[in-house]
């Protein structure tokens, strides 16, 4: 199901390829987003709403989540 796919996780996760963390992948101009702690739960978004969320995150709006 997801073999072939060049998954990508941010370098603030850590050097520890064992640390959970968010994995993302393009895949037929969608987003691919799984834990790597339980890499066959995915799910599927558009570029478009992935970038609002970024902006979203940058922005702060997110702040009080974490």
């Amino acid at each position: 199901m997801t073999d072939g796919i060049q998954w990508q996780k941010s370098s603030f996760s850590g050097a520890d390829n064992n640390q959970s963390c968010v994995e993302l992948a393009p895949v037929d101009g969608e987003i691919k987003i799984r834990e790597s702690d339980d890499p066959d739960v995915i799910v599927t978004t558009s570029v478009a709403k992935l970038r609002a969320l970024v902006l979203g995150i940058k922005a702060g709006e997110f702040d009080h989540l974490i």
